[in-house]
């Protein structure tokens, strides 16, 4: 996974912070699902060959597959879906964690959810889909330090 971009950013909370700032200068929520629909199209390559039962991650509507790799001082992600939105809000859960360790990873809480009001405007199976993602995260590095 030595292609990935993630981190963009020195920390999870700075990720988080530079995620608020952007949504920020959208004035509306059709202008910030088209930038998640940008973001989606952000992701690095995944290869066909992970597109397997195994990395497919469950609780999404869409399909989803996801991939893990590192310890508890280096957790990469690499994630994609046949869906454009859901492209992007993997892209945003991959900014904040993806590169970090696994206790800064368990000590982020995802606030940059709510603080671009993407509570409020996602499908519940889109919610559950994010959720599922979350805790798939949160899962490897509780793994990778020996939880």
């Amino acid at each position: 996974m030595t292609d990935s971009p993630f981190p963009l950013e020195p920390t999870a909370a700075a990720a988080q912070a530079a995620i608020a700032d952007e949504f920020g200068f959208f004035g509306d929520w059709s202008e910030r699902y088209q930038y998640l629909i940008d973001l989606g199209h952000k992701l690095p390559e995944f290869p066909d060959k992970w597109k397997t039962e195994e990395h497919r991650l469950h609780g999404c509507q869409s399909l989803v597959w996801i991939v893990a790799e590192g310890d508890a001082e280096h957790l990469s992600f690499r994630s994609i879906s046949d869906s454009v939105i859901v492209s992007g809000l993997i892209y945003l859960a991959l900014r904040v964690y993806s590169g970090r360790s696994a206790r800064e990873i368990l000590a982020t809480a995802p606030d940059y959810i709510s603080a671009i009001g993407l509570s409020k405007h996602l499908s519940p199976t889109r919610s559950n889909g994010l959720a599922a993602l979350l805790a798939f995260i949160r899962a490897r590095a509780q793994a990778a330090i020996g939880g």
